[in-house]
């Protein structure tokens, strides 16, 4: 398994994304079941999840797949809601989210997305809980670069670990300004949706990438997974089925050359501006 540099941690350079698992039947659930064990088997050691994902079904879903590893082999994110983002509610969101996942600690909690709470007050609720050993770093997502810039001055807002944003071949706003800033500052950087969303916001498949496919054998989302995985950060491609985890760990034998990502990059350029921060 390829393995990246994550802030101060190695880890797998393909996570597990979990949004929307867990919520179907009892058939489907055990189908996703199956594709997370697969995935961890294949060696990966990175599952992302939140409180929000099915109003914590993703996260039971995510402790039962946790049962045959060996826990301090996976790193373990969650993220809380912004409404939970008080000292008081966040330490009571995460002993929540411990308990569906079977586990006395995460490897890194998020804050979901900014609401109406002064970030002072949750790094304030954030710096407890990492120093009485329930998380073992923190951060944040969704956040663009003013939110970033305001993060910084709090006090021990330069402890964040890692910000999660959408990040794919289409959505690419955040390479002008957010991972530059990041970078200088050794803030990790995850991306998710590396596929769009599940009903094709955000991303339309465009006749560059569907002729790459073609010409290599292989399906447009391994493309683009390809194509994110090259660009060196972590990414969690969500797969609910066997065969779709298999799809993307194939992708990680897929090695897209200067020229055909110069190819790709005609249809979808880097940005050259501030854009505003494309959300799911």
């Amino acid at each position: 398994m390829r393995q990246i540099q994550f802030g101060t941690e190695q880890v797998s350079a393909l996570g597990l994304g979990t949004w929307h698992l867990g919520e179907g039947n009892q058939q489907q659930t055990e189908q996703e079941l199956a594709a997370l064990k697969l995935g961890l088997q294949g060696g990966i050691n990175v599952i992302d999840t939140a409180e929000m994902y099915g109003e914590g079904r993703a996260e039971i879903l995510v402790g039962r797949a946790l049962r045959d590893v060996q826990r301090d082999n996976v790193f373990l994110i969650s993220k809380f809601y912004p409404h939970h983002a008080t000292p008081a509610l966040m330490k009571k969101s995460l002993t929540a989210s411990l308990k569906r996942l079977g586990t006395d600690y995460l490897d890194l909690y998020l804050l979901h997305w900014r609401g109406n709470t002064p970030l002072q007050e949750t790094v304030t609720g954030l710096e407890q809980l990492q120093q009485a050993g329930y998380i073992r770093h923190w951060g944040v997502s969704n956040f663009d670069l003013v939110d970033l810039q305001e993060l910084w001055t709090t006090e021990n807002g330069r402890h964040c670990f890692a910000n999660e944003d959408l990040y794919n071949l289409g959505s690419r706003g955040v390479e002008f300004s957010v991972l530059p800033w990041q970078q200088q500052r050794q803030i990790a950087f995850i991306g998710y949706a590396p596929f769009g969303s599940e009903h094709g916001d955000f991303f339309q498949v465009k006749p560059a990438l569907k002729a790459l496919a073609a010409a290599k054998g292989v399906s447009v989302q391994q493309v683009m997974l390809a194509w994110t995985l090259q660009q060196g950060y972590l990414t969690i491609p969500k797969a609910g089925q066997p065969a779709h985890m298999q799809a993307n760990l194939a992708a990680l034998q897929l090695t897209l050359s200067a020229a055909e990502i110069h190819q790709l990059e005609q249809d979808y350029p880097a940005p050259t501006r501030k854009q505003g921060l494309d959300v799911i």
